[in-house]
Order: structure tokens, then sequence, then C-alpha cells
């Protein structure tokens, strides 16, 4: 590349910088006279932007730029005048025009876009001439006087504007917080050195006090010598004395001192990364403009709080989820203007966005003045969907149904359009602000619109954690996954279809095992309260028992090593603030460990008091794509005692074996993705698993049917056709033994 080609694109690069800021400044400002064509100030504001573009369109060399951005100046310079009032056409050819401009700052424009570039500024000129019949086209600035219009085309920049701004890489400046988080650990170790200083001091002073009681007693001798030692040995320890107190003095400023610096640079660190909420609804309220006018509604979005400062990856994280929800908001909630009127509502439909910080959270609040959510056809739809029964959902409360609108696949269109239909909207917004630590609850008036109410953490870096002991380690739950955390007696435990349970507020709630769930041994205690912690599944509530609450913590989140993969229920590492690791846990991952726990039907008591935990069943994975089978298995060796996991095929039962311990494989030879032969190869294969007993039960009774599952590295083969209750189960004892380990 020659270097007028690297100036070309330097020049071109900040171009296109310019435009996209411009383009947010002409987006927000038209939107705004839009409702009020005579605000002088936003007509103000976006004529000096589209001089601005047109000034730097015209140094870059980029006519066609020049000529797209001199149409929209003239326009807007009419409706400055007084000649011309903007109505909807014309903020409709501007928008266009400041997405044109964004496109021809783009290196490869396109061939078809000069067309589109004359189409518009015919369109621009034609409304600007129905408006102002006598106002012709101003002609073009010369060329000698490019370099006037380029000093005239920027306004003086504000102080805002002249700071300094240096870009770093995101993961530069995650580097930057984790070592300033160190730090600060680091230094909390300052705390045990004073302290070992002020035990040295007062065993100095409990020395000064012998060789004082040993000085008094040696006045009386006749040794000069035992005299003079132990007047030498008093001064030196005063000389002693006297020199610690002065470096404890200089320790004690200096660890105050360095702790303030390192708190302060970390909290500076992280506050770097707040930005406020309006930088991620950059385009939000343009989307919403367009979109009702494609669904010939008139909508306005208003914003409050768009100063609350928020976590740039909570900003980005969260455009999807807001996008899904402002859309739906205009979709489903909004009223064509007609109805409206015959409603008595203003013509021109209002969605609210409401940003605030409460108790260290990011409070969001999506509301619409439309026509809320028919109750009865949420009910049709459910029984259509055959999701309940009609007598089922005939008892259901409000929040009941309003819950399934949250499921995948289910929607309350009619048709599926480019909008909606396909009832993935909810699900995955739900999805999206559960993986961010966060929840979404909906409510709704009907006849009065719809309110989603979303709480998440204002930072994905720093989380507030219940830190809590379990199997005699630290682990933390995000304070936002948990619904509440408790001390359960444990004569309130009661027994409910062989489960564990409690009540709560009228509720009754499963009880399980925290060590279990993380497969760790369990150190049981002698108090008579278990400490318990409580998170919810959609409608569902589950007790987690753990050893002890150690209490609460804001803890720097950070990501385990990329080579260890996703561990299972576990979110990320950090240090309390002793430099005591503790592990973050994945709430929602947990959720699935309980499911398939449960599923396992082996699940520990909590309720036992002091002594070891008992040895564990032994386990058995039975991998089959018959349902029926999978279940006769399943409940003959959970009658022995067995714990069983169950897989629907070879690929689920291969993933099962990787992630977990298993003392026996029961598998089909016939299944889809990955058969039992290509199973018990891989096994065979696997330095881990190469021990594992490995039994086949398989339709196939044919001898070389046999062979070939026996070569593959099977231990024991029992067909379907001679299957019987007695034959598995001696099998099994056969290849395992008996249940306990």
């Amino acid at each position: 590349m020659t270097p007028d080609q690297m100036r070309d694109a330097s020049l071109l690069d900040l171009f296109r910088m310019e435009a996209e800021a411009q383009k947010q400044v002409l987006d927000a400002g038209l939107l705004v006279l839009e409702r009020d064509p005579g605000n002088a100030g936003q007509l103000e504001a976006c004529m000096r932007a589209a001089h601005s573009l047109k000034g730097a369109a015209r140094i870059v060399g980029l006519e066609r730029g020049v000529q797209v951005a001199h149409a929209m100046e003239d326009l807007l310079v009419a409706a400055q005048e007084g000649l011309l009032r903007l109505l909807p056409e014309h903020i409709d050819a501007l928008l266009q025009g400041t997405d044109m401009l964004l496109r021809i700052a783009q290196p490869q424009a396109g061939s078809g876009v000069d067309a589109c570039i004359d189409d518009l500024t015919d369109r621009l000129q034609v409304l600007l001439g129905f408006a102002v019949p006598a106002l012709c086209p101003a002609p073009d600035v010369p060329a000698g006087e490019a370099s006037q219009a380029a000093a005239t085309a920027r306004p003086e920049p504000s102080s805002e504007e002249r700071a300094r701004v240096l870009r770093v890489s995101a993961e530069r400046f995650d580097h930057l917080i984790d070592l300033s988080g160190k730090s600060l650990v680091e230094f909390q170790r300052m705390k045990p050195l004073s302290d070992s200083l002020l035990r040295l001091k007062r065993q100095q002073e409990s020395l000064r006090r012998t060789l004082e009681s040993l000085r008094e007693q040696s006045l009386g001798s006749a040794e000069p010598l035992l005299q003079a030692l132990v007047n030498e040995s008093r001064n030196q320890l005063v000389e002693c004395q006297q020199q610690l107190q002065a470096h404890q003095a200089l320790f004690d400023d200096f660890a105050w001192r360095g702790g303030q610096r390192t708190q302060q640079l970390h909290d500076l660190a992280l506050a770097s990364r707040m930005r406020p909420f309006s930088d991620g609804l950059t385009g939000q309220a343009r989307m919403l403009r367009d979109l009702g006018r494609s669904l010939g509604k008139q909508v306005r979005l208003d914003i409050e709080g768009e100063n609350t400062q928020v976590d740039r990856d909570v900003l980005e994280q969260l455009e999807a989820p807001l996008t899904h929800l402002l859309r739906n908001a205009v979709d489903h909630g909004v009223e064509q203007p007609s109805l409206r009127r015959r409603k008595g509502k203003p013509e021109e439909g209002r969605v609210l966005l409401r940003a605030d910080q409460h108790a260290g959270m990011l409070v969001l609040e999506i509301s619409d003045d439309g026509t809320g959510i028919d109750l009865e056809h949420v009910r049709q739809a459910v029984v259509q969907r055959r999701f309940a029964s009609a007598e089922q959902v005939a008892q259901m409360s409000e929040d009941e149904l309003l819950a399934f609108l949250f499921l995948p696949g289910f929607s309350l269109s009619q048709e599926v359009t480019e909008v909606s239909g396909r009832g993935v909207g909810l699900d995955v917004v739900q999805h999206e602000i559960r993986r961010m630590r966060g929840n979404v609850r909906l409510q709704q008036v009907p006849g009065e619109g719809c309110r989603f109410h979303i709480e998440l953490p204002l930072t994905l870096s720093v989380v507030r954690a219940l830190v809590v002991s379990i199997g005699g380690e630290a682990y933390a739950f995000p304070l936002a996954q948990i619904e509440r955390m408790l001390r359960l007696r444990r004569s309130d435990i009661v027994q409910l279809e062989g489960r564990q349970h409690f009540w709560l507020e009228d509720e009754h709630i499963g009880l399980l095992s925290a060590a279990q769930l993380l497969q760790c041994t369990e150190k049981k205690g002698d108090e008579d309260n278990i400490p318990i912690v409580l998170i919810r599944d959609r409608e569902r509530c589950h007790g987690l028992a753990v050893e002890a609450f150690l209490g609460e913590s804001t803890l720097v989140l950070m990501p385990l090593d990329a080579r260890l993969g996703k561990i299972r229920d576990i979110a990320g590492g950090a240090l309390l603030h002793d430099g005591t690791p503790v592990l973050v846990l994945d709430v929602d991952d947990l959720l699935s460990s309980v499911g398939k726990l449960l599923g396992d039907g082996y699940l520990d008591k909590v309720d036992r008091v002091g002594g070891e935990r008992p040895a564990a069943s032994k386990r058995v994975l039975v991998v089959d794509d018959s349902l029926t089978v999978r279940e006769l298995e399943r409940k003959l060796l959970l009658s022995r005692g067995y714990q069983v996991a169950v897989a629907v095929d070879g690929m689920d039962g291969w993933n099962a074996l990787r992630a977990e311990h298993f003392d026996l494989l029961i598998t089909d030879i016939d299944m889809p993705r990955m058969d039992g032969i290509e199973l018990v190869t891989l096994v065979r294969q696997d330095p881990r698993l190469r021990s594992l007993p490995v039994m086949v039960v398989s339709y196939k009774d044919r001898e070389e049917d046999r062979r070939r599952g026996l070569e593959a590295g099977a231990d024991y083969y029992l067909a379907k056709a001679s299957f019987h209750d007695e034959a598995l189960l001696e099998a099994v004892q056969t290849l395992i033994g008996g249940v306990q380990e």
C-alpha cells in the first residue's frame, strides 16, 4: 500500500468515526423533532451535525457524501427559518440520509449506492421544493473554499470533547482490574504482620519487667559484675523497645496509607468499567419508531435514568433482551391509532424504559400503555399446545399463566411475521437475563399495558455473594440468584413421597444436600438448626442444606483457566478479603444438577447429626433410547439401592461418563447419534474409563451380535428376549457386587 493509500484509508476511518457519532446526534434530534417540530435547540443541533458531515466529506473527497449532507442541511435550514414544518415524511427522508452517510463511510459501499443516493437527494429536494417553491438548492462551495468550509464545519469542542481518550483492549483492562484486586488482597496481609509486631512489643515489655525484678534482687548482691550485666541488659532492652515503637508507628502509617491507595486503585479500576445506561440504547428509539411506522402505529420511547452507571459488559449483553422486549411492546402491546382513539387513549403509544440502582443492583422497568395480555387467550394457547389440561388451567393464578409466555416456542401470535410469532422472544430474554445472574418478572393490567421488571448486577466483574461452607470449603452464591437464606430446625423436616421437605409460608420446599450436589464429603454438625439456601427454578423452589453461613462479601469474579473447560456448577473463582480462595457457584447449572439428581432417585438425608457420611451406594449409568426399557431398568436397580442415572443415546451417555463417576455402564446397541458398540469402544480407549465394567442389554440375541459386543469390550451381554428382573440384578451383582462401596 502506497503512502497516499494509507493516508486516504486513515482519513476514511476518521470520517467513519465522525459519521457514527453525528448519526447518533441526528437520530436522537430527529426523533424529538417528529414530536416537537419547532424545537429550536434540536433543529440547531441537527443542522450543525449535517453541516459538520458535509465539511468532513468534502475534506475526505467523498462528493456523494457532500451531496447527501447538503440536501439534508437545506431541509433543516428551511425548517429552522420557519419556511416549512417538519412532517413524518420529512423525518423519514432525513433518517434515511443519516443511514446513507454511514453507508458511504464504509470502505466498500457497494455498486448500487450511487442510484440510492440520487433517489434520496431527489426526494429531499422534492420535499423542500413542495414546502418552499422559491427556494433553490444552494450551489456547491467552490473547491478553493473547501478549507474554509471545513474550518466552520465543526463547532468549538466542549471541555469533555477536548479530554484525552485512550483506547485500551478489554483483555488488558480486565487484567488491570485483576491485578488491582490481587494487590488489595495482598495488602490485607499487612494486618497479621502488624499484629505480630504488637505481640513482640508485649513480649519485650514482659521481659523488661522480668529484668527489673532481677535488678532489684541483685542490688543487695556483692557481685558488681552481675549488677553491671543486669543494667546493661536493661538499657539494651529499653533501646530495642524505643526502636520497635518507632518502626511500628512508621509501619502502621505505611499500612494505613498503602491500604487506602490500593483500595482507591481497585475502586477506580472498577469504576472505569462503568458507563451511562444511555450508551447501551444507541439506535433503540430509532428502531422503535421505524418498527411502529412499519406496523401503522405511532410509538415513542421515553427513557428515565439514562445516566445510571452500568458495567460495559452488562450494557453489551443487555442489547438483545432489551431489543426483544421493546419490539414486543410495539407489536403485541401498543394498539392501532384508530383503536386507541375508541378507547380514549392518545393516538401515539408510549413505551417507558426506566433504569435505577437499588441495593447494588440495576433495576429496569419496560412498560407500555397498550392493551395488556388477554389471559383467556393464554389459557386457550396452553390447552391447545397441551402444556396442561383445561381443568388445570382453570385453577391457575395470573402469575402461573404469565409464566407460560417464557417457555420456548410459546407465542400468542396467530401468524409468523418478521417481528413475532416464532415463540423465541421471551424465552431468549429470560435465558440472557439469567446468564447475567439476574431475573425477570412480568406484570400486566388488562387494557392498560404490561410491565417487565428486570434486576441485574451493576457489573459482571464484581458480584455480591453469600459465602457458605460446603464440605469444609468456601463457596459463594450470587445474591441476585438466591431467593433467601434461613435456618431450619431439624424437627421441621417432613417426608413427602420419599423426599425430605419443609414448609415455608404455606409452600412445601424440597430439601437437598449441597455436598451431594457438588459431590464432596459433607461434614455434619451437632447444631439443631441447619443453614439453608433457597434457589428457584421458574415456579419451583429448592432448599440446599449447607454446613455454615460465612457471611456476605463483594467478590471480584475471576474466570477459571480456559484449559479446564466448563466446570459443572462453577461460574468462576474469587478471593476473600483474607486471601482465602472461593468458588462462585453457577446457580443455573446447580438447578440442572438438581433435576438430574432428582431423576437418579437417590437423595442423601440432611438431618443426620454428627458422625461421618455413610458409604455411598454404587452408581449405574443406563443408556437406552427406549423410554420403557430405560425406566424399567432404572426402577429395578433403584429397588435394590443402587444410584441410577439415565442417558437417551450413546452421545448423551458418553458425555455423562466424562462428567461423572460410575461403577457400571448398561447400554443398548441400536441408538441414534452414537450406538452402543461405538460407546463401548470409546470407553475402552479412555485411560480413565477403560476399567469400567460394561453390560450390553440388546434385542439382538444372535451369536454374531453377542460376539461383536464382547469383542468391542463389553463384560456381559444380556438379550432382551430372555430378559427378566432377576437376570439383570444377578448380572449387576456379578459385575460390581453389592450396593455399598
